[in-house]
C-alpha cells in the first residue's frame, strides 16, 4: 500500500464501473481513503468476487500490520457493491473500468450518460484508447477524462491522467486532485495513444519478446540482464506474465494500428502465446511456470 502523504478528498461518493482487477483496485483504494464508494457490474458473481479480490487484500495489509483490524472493518464498510447500474448516479464521479474494448466502453457510457446527472464527472481507466472518442459517447466531454491507474493498483504509485481538447480545467483539476487524495503521484498527459508510460514501455517488452525469439539469450538472462544492468525491479518477461501476454499484444497491436511504426509491431511470439493460451500469470504459464516454486522457464520452441 503506497505510503504517500494524501489530500483530502475532492468527492464524497466514488463509483467504479467494473469489479475486475483494476476495478476492484480503484475501488479498495478509494474506500481506503474515506470516500463512499459503489462498485458495480453486470453480474452477482462479478462483484461477489471483486469483493474477495479487495478483503483478501485487505486482511494481507492487516498481518502485515500495515492497517490494523478496525481500520480495515471501516474500508469494507466504505463500500458497496451492486448489479444495479442506478446505483452509480448518485455519485461524483464514475470511473468506468471494463474490459479494454473500445465499443464496449463507449455503450457503457451512453448508459451512463442516461443515468447520472448533468454534474457527475466520468472517468476512463483505459491504458491505451482514445479517450475524447469514449468522450464523445456522452453528452459531457468536458466532464470527461482518463484516470489510469496502474496494477496492482493498492501498491503503484503512478496514475496518468488524460486529457482531451475537450476536457475542462475544473475537470483535470479534479483528476489530480482525486489521484492525490487516493495517495497517489498523478502525471497529465494528453490524450495520445499510449499515453506517456506505455507509450514507453511498449517497444522495450516488445523487443524482449524479439530477443528471446530470435535466440539472442535465455529468458532467464534476458531478465537478468535489465535488472542487473538497467537496476530494473523486475526483467521484462517476468513483467509481462504479471502484466498478461494477451493484453500487451492488444495495446502494441492498437499503437501500431495508430501509428504504424515497426517498433510496435508485435513480436510474432506474442500472438503465438496468446494463441496457446499462454498468459501469464493468470493462466499459471507465459515464459515462465508459475507451478513450481520458483517459476522456471516455459520452453517454448515448439511456438
Amino acid at each position: 500500500m503506497t505510503t504517500l502523504t494524501q489530500t483530502a478528498l475532492p468527492v464524497k461518493t466514488l463509483a467504479v464501473v467494473g469489479s475486475g482487477t483494476m476495478g476492484a483496485g480503484i475501488a479498495q483504494i478509494a474506500a481506503q481513503a474515506g470516500a463512499r464508494v459503489i462498485m458495480s457490474d453486470i453480474e452477482q458473481r462479478f462483484v461477489d468476487r471483486g469483493r474477495k479480490t479487495i478483503e483478501d487484500s485487505l486482511s494481507r495489509f492487516t498481518r502485515k500490520g500495515t492497517i490494523t483490524e478496525s481500520q480495515c472493518a471501516e474500508y469494507l464498510a466504505n463500500l458497496t457493491t451492486t448489479t444495479d447500474m442506478g446505483a452509480v448516479k448518485d455519485a461524483d464521479i464514475v470511473i468506468e473500468a471494463i474490459t479494454e474494448n473500445l465499443d464496449a466502453k463507449k455503450k457503457l457510457l451512453a448508459q451512463l450518460e442516461a443515468i447520472c446527472p448533468p454534474h457527475v464527472v466520468f472517468a476512463t481507466n483505459t491504458s491505451s484508447l482514445s479517450v475524447a472518442e469514449m468522450a464523445h459517447a456522452t453528452q459531457r466531454p468536458d466532464r470527461f477524462l482518463g484516470l489510469h491507474f496502474f496494477n496492482p493498483v493498492p501498491l503503484m504509485k503512478l496514475v496518468e491522467v488524460v486529457r482531451t481538447i475537450h476536457t475542462s480545467e475544473k475537470t483535470l483539476a479534479l483528476g489530480v486532485e482525486l489521484s492525490q487524495a487516493l495517495g497517489k503521484e498523478p502525471i497529465v498527459t494528453k490524450d495520445k495513444p499510449g499515453f506517456i508510460f506505455n507509450r514507453l514501455i511498449l517497444p522495450y517488452l516488445n523487443e524482449a519478446m524479439w530477443a528471446l525469439y530470435e535466440g539472442v539469450g535465455s529468458a532467464l538472462d534476458i531478465d537478468r540482464a535489465m535488472k542487473l544492468g538497467g537496476n530494473m525491479p523486475i526483467g521484462p518477461l517476468a513483467l509481462l506474465d504479471l502484466v498478461g501476454i494477451d493484453v500487451q499484444l492488444h495495446a502494441c497491436s492498437t499503437l501500431f494500428e495508430e501509428f504504424g511504426d515497426p517498433k510496435f509491431s508485435p513480436c510474432p511470439l506474442n500472438r503465438a502465446m496468446v494463441r496457446a493460451g499462454l498468459l501469464g500469470k493468470k493462466t499459471g504459464k507465459g515464459f515462465y511456470d508459475y507451478s513450481t516454486n520458483p517459476p522456471t522457464p516455459v520452453d517454448l520452441g515448439a511456438l
